[in-house]
């Protein structure tokens, strides 16, 4: 009875230790898996870049027969995780309505934007957040809120291509073309084609490196003898 008895609890104690070893090797394989997706993003992109950009802009007021206007950006971002950045613009663009105006306006603009697969060369993205527009030479103001998407191609580590477009809406009907008409605040789209260059996150990648030096360490099978 008693050889029995050790017989089972031998067996119990066996498999606890299979358990616990399988279930350690799943927590390290997840914890290197995790580093080293990390460790791919500070070696893609960083965690700061210089965000470039032109294209043209049109906006939807009281006036018909808007046009198609030049409109220019630069930025800068900072990444808080490798999918979320806060970035801040300042654009210079022109609005223009056929035979009637063409004036230049400027924006400051803060943005939270979500990098939807940021440890891949090309990765969708969306932005949303606040803003302060005004005319040149800072005539008339206005607050307004924006949000945007777009897709970004990594051509080399460090370099991004990307393509976007956004939507602005000014809390007041006056500001864009000075009229108060209709029953809707004044709208404003901007799309361009734009350059993200990366820089920093050296620290943080070499800290990457020494935990999967680690991991990889604690997952060496020793032979026994």
């Amino acid at each position: 009875m008693t050889s029995r008895f050790n017989s089972v609890l031998l067996s119990i104690i066996m498999t606890a230790v299979c358990f616990n070893s399988v279930f350690s090797q799943e927590t390290d394989d997840k914890k290197d898996k995790s580093i080293t997706k990390r460790f791919t993003f500070f070696e893609k992109r960083g965690s700061h870049a210089i965000d470039l950009a032109a294209g043209s802009a049109i906006f939807d007021g009281d006036y018909p027969d808007a046009e198609y206007e030049l409109h220019f950006r630069a930025g800068y971002k900072h990444h808080i995780t490798s999918h979320l950045n806060l970035n801040f613009t300042y654009n210079k663009y022109n609005l223009a309505v056929k035979d009637v105006f063409n004036e230049g306006f400027m924006s400051f603009d803060l943005n939270l934007e979500y990098l939807i697969s940021p440890f891949r060369n090309v990765s969708p993205f969306i932005y949303i957040g606040g803003g302060y527009n005004a005319t040149n030479f800072l005539e008339t103001t206005a607050t307004k809120a924006q949000g945007g998407l777009g897709i970004e191609f990594l051509i080399a580590d460090g370099v991004g291509v990307k393509l976007f477009g956004e939507y602005n809406y000014m809390f007041t009907d006056d500001h864009l073309d000075g009229l108060v008409l209709g029953e809707t605040d004044d709208t404003l789209l901007r799309a361009g084609l734009g350059l993200n260059i990366y820089f920093g996150g050296n620290k943080k990648k070499e800290a990457l490196r020494k935990k999967m030096k680690t991991v990889i360490n604690s997952n060496l099978i020793i032979p026994y003898n």
